[in-house]
């Protein structure tokens, strides 16, 4: 079996699919996978770590903030075009898997064009318009909610969840232990603040302002500022013993153990990583998002009692007070974790592995 999977861009994309590659090699450890990403995006980094070569497309997405910026993006689209027919052209892959992000078009376009099985991982509540394209000519559509035929071809739909890392998943961590590692005290409660892998402004700035109240509530913090707030953030913790902080989590089993409360965005794949670990939550939707289904994603879990919702506007008057207030109720963080794991996946990456490989109770069957 020889796979292609393509995209990345944020963590949201790269992690999942990772997580799949993975599954497809328990499965069938001969299989050959081949990453495609886009130049100078985090996925050129994050997939080598992982053990997986990756090609790069010179490719960009279409900036709304300055449109002087798209003059290029018609030479860049045919340009990356080019170099997938080459890639495709030696690797000869017998399916391609999107997930997400700009890099992933070009790749199953080709692939469709040519014959090849495609497979699209949505991990998301509303599908992007690539994905939507895509989605006609794909031979399964991986989905993480039901709901999703308004968006795909209704008998293309597999519900799988989104996939989660294993290290994650099958974290047998004990706090003390996860504490320790970040240098913490672990007779003290700690809020562990993610803003994505890019980070999150709203989020890091109500930090910021509230490192004094957090220290003062005798609670310690483990703060992941993302690259654009990493020396801001530095400064601001400088000198705090109760703070550890970095622009990137790399051992994230880590801080979910070593987590009372998390403050996270509302993307898919950060609400499916605390579903697993089952940790109480505040989210602050990005509100840029698509369809602003952050926002969707956080009213959902906070309408379950799975967690609690707080605007991005409205982040950096509430958001220290509310996760304090957190920390100190302890009744109201069991109810919560109780109903966040209740929400959890556990083998969406095996589930989506065996459909690609399909396999059949009596082995592997590559796909035609």
């Amino acid at each position: 079996m020889k796979m292609i999977i393509a995209g990345g861009g944020t963590g949201g994309h790269i992690f999942p699919a990772i997580a799949i590659a993975n599954a497809v090699k328990k499965l069938d450890p001969n299989a050959e996978i081949l990453f495609v990403g886009a130049k100078g995006k985090m996925e050129m980094e994050k997939v080598p770590q992982a053990g997986y070569r990756i090609e790069g497309l010179d490719i960009a997405g279409f900036n709304r903030s300055s449109l002087i910026k798209n003059i290029w993006l018609p030479f860049k689209l045919v340009k990356s075009f080019l170099q997938v027919r080459k890639i495709m052209g030696e690797f000869r892959p017998d399916a391609v898997v999107g997930v997400g992000g700009y890099s992933s078009f070009p790749v199953l376009r080709y692939a469709q064009q040519k014959g090849i099985p495609t497979y699209i991982h949505e991990s998301n509540s509303f599908a992007g318009r690539s994905n939507m394209m895509l989605g006609k000519k794909a031979a399964k559509v991986f989905v993480a909610t039901d709901g999703m035929e308004k968006f795909f071809p209704a008998e293309k739909i597999v519900i799988t969840g989104n996939p989660v890392r294993t290290v994650i998943a099958e974290s047998r961590i004990g706090r003390e232990e996860a504490i320790r590692f970040f240098g913490l005290d672990p007779n003290r409660k700690t809020i562990l603040s993610i803003g994505g892998s890019l980070g999150a402004k709203s989020i890091n700035e109500a930090i910021d302002e509230g490192l004094d109240k957090i220290g003062s509530n005798d609670i310690q913090l483990i703060w992941q500022t993302g690259k654009p707030y990493a020396e801001r953030g530095r400064e601001a913790a400088r000198g705090n013993q109760r703070v550890w902080v970095s622009d990137f989590i790399k051992e994230m089993e880590y801080a979910f153990a070593a987590a009372d409360v998390v403050i996270s965005r509302a993307g898919a794949m950060a609400i499916a990583e605390l579903c697993v670990v089952g940790k109480p939550s505040i989210f602050v939707p990005y509100p840029f998002a698509a369809e602003d289904h952050q926002t969707v994603n956080a009213k959902t879990l906070e309408a379950k009692q799975a967690g609690i919702m707080i605007r991005d506007e409205e982040a950096k008057n509430r958001l220290v007070d509310e996760a304090v207030k957190l920390v100190r109720d302890e009744n109201k963080r069991i109810e919560l974790s109780k109903n966040i794991a209740a929400l959890g996946v556990r083998d969406a990456d095996l589930i989506i592995a065996k459909a690609i490989l399909n396999i059949p109770d009596s082995g592997l069957r590559i796909p035609n």
